[in-house]
C-alpha cells in the first residue's frame, strides 16, 4: 500500500487495497487473520471493541456457544473464525460461525478473506473520513 501511495481519490485507495488483498496467498491471509481477536472474546483493540460491540453484553450461554464454535472452527480449518462483525448481533455472528463450519476449508478460505476485505475497508473509511 505504501508503495502504490499517493492515492488521487478514496475510491482509488480501496480499490487498491482490494486488489493487493486478492494477489496476496493463502499463507498471508492466515497472517492477517491472526491479528484479529476471537469473536465474543474481550480486546483492548479500540476499533475491533466497536466492530464487535453486537458481544458487548453476552450471556453466559451465548458466549459459551462462540467459544466452542470458535475452538471448532480453528480446529477445522486453523484459523480464526472471521466475520465482518459491524452492525451484527451475537446470535447473528453464532449463526453464521455455526453455518459456515460445514464449508469445505478452500471455500471456506475464500470467505473469510472476503470477510477480511470487507473490514479493511471500514477501517480504511474511518481512516480517511473526518
Amino acid at each position: 500500500m505504501a508503495a502504490a501511495r499517493p492515492f488521487v481519490s478514496d475510491d482509488t485507495l480501496f480499490e487498491t487495497a482490494t486488489e493487493l488483498w486478492r494477489s496476496l496467498a493463502p499463507a498471508d491471509w492466515r497472517e492477517a487473520f491472526g491479528a484479529h481477536p476471537r469473536i465474543g472474546e474481550r480486546t483492548q483493540h479500540k476499533w475491533a471493541q466497536q466492530e464487535q460491540s453486537g458481544t458487548a453484553a453476552l450471556s453466559r450461554v451465548t458466549r459459551a456457544a462462540l467459544a466452542d464454535g470458535n475452538r471448532d472452527y480453528e480446529k477445522r480449518f486453523g484459523h480464526v473464525f472471521l466475520i465482518c462483525a459491524t452492525g451484527l448481533t451475537a446470535d447473528a455472528m453464532l449463526s453464521e460461525l455455526r453455518r459456515r463450519l460445514t464449508n469445505e476449508p478452500a471455500r471456506e478460505m475464500e470467505i473469510a478473506a472476503g470477510e477480511q476485505a470487507k473490514i479493511t475497508r471500514l477501517r480504511l473509511e474511518k481512516l480517511v473520513t473526518p
